[in-house]
């Protein structure tokens, strides 16, 4: 049985387990999305090594698998950490605020989006509409949405994630 390893537990690379993976998916048209999903549940993220057995799989160059999977926001080179971040930079919560709100949670952290701390509590990334435009901006945290997010609203709910 495979592990799901979403949040920081970065698993050691296996690949007779990546292979296995892969297979699931291998025969399905446009199966590389859904074995490169089934790879980042696995291991916690993309692991570059399973580059290769995609390639040979899904009869791609390296070249082709890697643009995949970095075209894809949600495809991570490194696990996240325990708790990830979400905030909106579409129009609709940028007009209300969602820059300086992001600002605001990177200067708290002391990291950029697409980084984690260095606890590895807290990833931060960008989201480009959570489809909640009518009481932006908009936050998710471990994919919960939270609407009409202040810099208040969001220290927070950050304050009670760190406990």
């Amino acid at each position: 049985m495979l592990k799901d390893r979403t949040h920081l537990e970065k698993a050691e690379w296996d690949e007779q387990e990546a292979l296995q993976v892969i297979a699931q998916f291998a025969s399905l048209k446009g199966g590389l999305m859904e074995a490169l999903h089934g790879l980042q549940h696995a291991f916690g993220y993309i692991p570059t090594e399973s580059y290769e057995l995609l390639a040979d799989a899904f009869n791609l160059s390296r070249a082709e698998v890697y643009g995949v999977k970095s075209f894809y926001h949600d495809f991570r080179s490194e696990p996240a950490g325990h708790h990830v971040i979400q905030i909106c930079q579409a129009e609709s919560c940028q007009a209300m605020g969602s820059r300086r709100l992001t600002s605001h949670v990177q200067n708290m952290l002391g990291i950029k989006l697409g980084e984690t701390t260095h606890d590895g509590h807290f990833t931060l990334e960008a989201v480009y509409c959570l489809g909640n435009c009518a009481v932006s901006p908009n936050v998710t945290l471990d994919g919960r949405l939270h609407a009409r997010m202040s810099e208040q609203a969001i220290d927070n709910l950050l304050k009670k994630a760190a406990l």
